[in-house]
């Protein structure tokens, strides 16, 4: 008889509480960055930051896969599966790929011309405007590179596991519209599905399902998957827009401000 397995799971939670206390630490060392960054001399004071923000999040990076090649040998060894697997941890994200992530979360920091066409109202704020701005983007972008890393190891070891069937998708209570909606599709991701979709400041885990076992929605993301059939799957092309309007007014966990 197939086991359950849940995104509510207790090991689940453990997890995904691991991954956000990393993120905490990860969100308090950014802004232990920030004096950095000396307005008076970008072009000199940017770089001396991105390079200590690299460490940053090369050094969160590393925790963050460890903590998921932990998970999944937990769970591996919880669904009693034989055979003796390594979990693959991923290496951090590439430098370029960092510096691109916060060179985008910085750029409204280089003055323009406000008479240009091109200069954004983001670009238009006072110098300390644009810093607690940047400095946000920057804190979101860093959490991003470091939980895809976590993310793409528990991801990959489902691919190259002979005894692992498939993943699922975990949201937090207050994710938003798009990731709920994802989780509410349960454990549909195989083994050759494409890359996790995220966005900056997203939460959401990967729970590994291996042969014998059967995934069951929690009970908060079967609510969400009964609003998407209810009010959003009918309507092709506007399913998105409709779900987060109907989680407005009908799910029991909505997003502050949503209603």
């Amino acid at each position: 008889m197939a086991t359950a397995v849940s995104d509510s799971s207790e090991p689940a939670n453990r997890y995904r509480a691991a991954q956000l206390g990393l993120t905490r630490l990860l969100v308090r060392d950014v802004r232990g960055l920030r004096r950095l960054i000396i307005p008076s001399r970008l072009q000199q004071s940017v770089p001396d930051w991105l390079t200590a923000m690299q460490a940053i999040v090369e050094q969160y990076a590393r925790t963050s896969s460890h903590l998921a090649a932990e998970f999944y040998d937990g769970r591996r060894e919880a669904a009693g599966v034989p055979g003796v697997f390594t979990v693959p941890v991923a290496d951090p994200p590439p430098p370029e790929q960092t510096e691109s992530s916060l060179r985008w979360a910085t750029k409204d920091l280089w003055p323009r011309d406000p008479e240009d066409e091109r200069t954004t109202d983001a670009q238009r704020q006072p110098m300390d405007v644009r810093l607690a701005q940047a400095e946000k983007k920057a804190e979101q972008a860093a959490q991003k590179l470091v939980t895809d890393v976590g993310r793409g190891t528990v991801q990959e070891a489902v691919r190259q596991d002979r005894l692992a069937t498939a993943w699922a998708r975990s949201a937090a209570l207050g994710a938003c519209a798009f990731c709920k909606l994802l989780a509410a599709r349960g454990a549909v991701y195989k083994q050759d599905t494409a890359d996790f979709r995220a966005h900056d400041g997203c939460h959401c885990g990967v729970i590994p399902v291996f042969k014998g076992q059967q995934f069951e929605l929690s009970p908060h993301a079967r609510e969400w998957e009964r609003i998407y059939r209810e009010f959003a799957a009918p309507h092709s092309g506007d399913q998105l827009r409709r779900f987060r309007l109907a989680l407005a007014e009908h799910d029991s966990n909505p997003l502050p401000g949503s209603n």
